[in-house]
């Protein structure tokens, strides 16, 4: 299956809600009244593309169609266009650095598939022909320990490990010292999954952080957020919440296959302008995969001739 074909089958829940919906307001009332219009909004929010963003694509609609005089299938277009416009970002692709080692530090709530998506973005480094390395820093859950080594053997990456209930930062410590010996060109760090409303779990993150940036100028070089798509909006809050504490760089959206409000990835870059680098479509290693903007409006708005 082809990249835009996993994107496109990972959304097909959110699509066939908002192609159906929208598809039945248009072909109903092919100009833009007050009624489909407040229709229309109805549906882009019940998606969770959020409320900037609905409002973007709403006076676009309205713009062309006043001035071009435009037809109920155009309303597709204009929903494409306005999403992929915003989704753009010179900062999608992973940071490099120039000292030949990035640091890509992982963080997130429990449950939203940090441990996982660590192990996949290693295998997408290292079929891109670089070397990669894991380090478990989530010592609060012994579970992760070995559900990260598994993943390296399974993936022939490197991992290092402490004992449960050690200290992250002495661990993330050790896998920076490994990672440079090693010649590795990425060191992704599986930090705890946390609330930022536990001060405590939050200041040992600001330490690990610490600990590594004195040992490799500018690191970590990518703090990426985990924030699984199920949650709708909730993942909006953690990623407002995280950003204030521990800086983000981009977000890695999982779960996207399980889901139908598929539009938060809109929303939350729109909101806190934060790029979003990858997106999960389902459970194997390869189906992480590089954010594309056009291939993510597209698969959520496709051309109704095509469908």
């Amino acid at each position: 299956m082809g990249l835009f074909s996993k994107i496109k089958e990972g959304l097909k829940r959110t699509q066939s809600k908002l192609f159906h919906e929208v598809k039945r307001i248009v072909t109903s009332s092919p100009k833009l009244t007050g009624d489909s219009i407040e229709e229309l909004e109805y549906v882009l929010i019940s998606a969770d593309l959020g409320m900037q963003m609905t409002r973007q694509i709403i006076d676009a609609a309205k713009k062309a169609y006043e001035t071009q005089g435009k037809s109920g299938d155009d309303f597709f277009a204009i929903a494409r266009n306005e999403i992929e416009k915003s989704l753009t970002s010179e900062r999608c692709d992973l940071a490099k650095s120039d000292g030949g080692l990035t640091i890509v530090s992982m963080v997130g709530v429990n449950g939203t598939g940090k441990t996982t998506t660590s192990a996949k973005l290693a295998n997408l480094i290292q079929n891109n022909g670089q070397k990669a390395m894991l380090a478990a820093c989530d010592t609060f859950r012994a579970a992760a320990i070995d559900q990260l080594k598994l993943w390296g053997e399974r993936l022939n990456v490197d991992v290092v490990a402490g004992d449960y209930g050690s200290d992250p930062a002495s661990v993330a410590h050790d896998a920076v010292t490994s990672a440079k010996a090693k010649g590795c060109n990425y060191l992704f760090v599986d930090t705890a999954g946390r609330l930022h409303t536990k001060n405590n779990l939050m200041k040992e993150l600001e330490k690990l952080h610490r600990v590594i940036g004195k040992q490799e100028q500018g690191a970590p070089h990518e703090v990426l957020l985990v924030v699984d798509a199920t949650t709708g909006m909730n993942a909006m809050n953690q990623a407002r919440e995280f950003n204030k504490i521990a800086p983000l760089t981009g977000l890695v959206v999982t779960k996207l296959d399980g889901t139908s409000k598929g539009g938060m990835v809109v929303a939350i870059q729109k909101e806190l302008n934060l790029p979003v680098k990858f997106i999960g479509v389902g459970e194997k290693a390869d189906d992480l995969q590089s954010f594309d903007p056009k291939q993510y409006a597209q698969a959520l708005f496709p051309d109704p001739a095509e469908e």
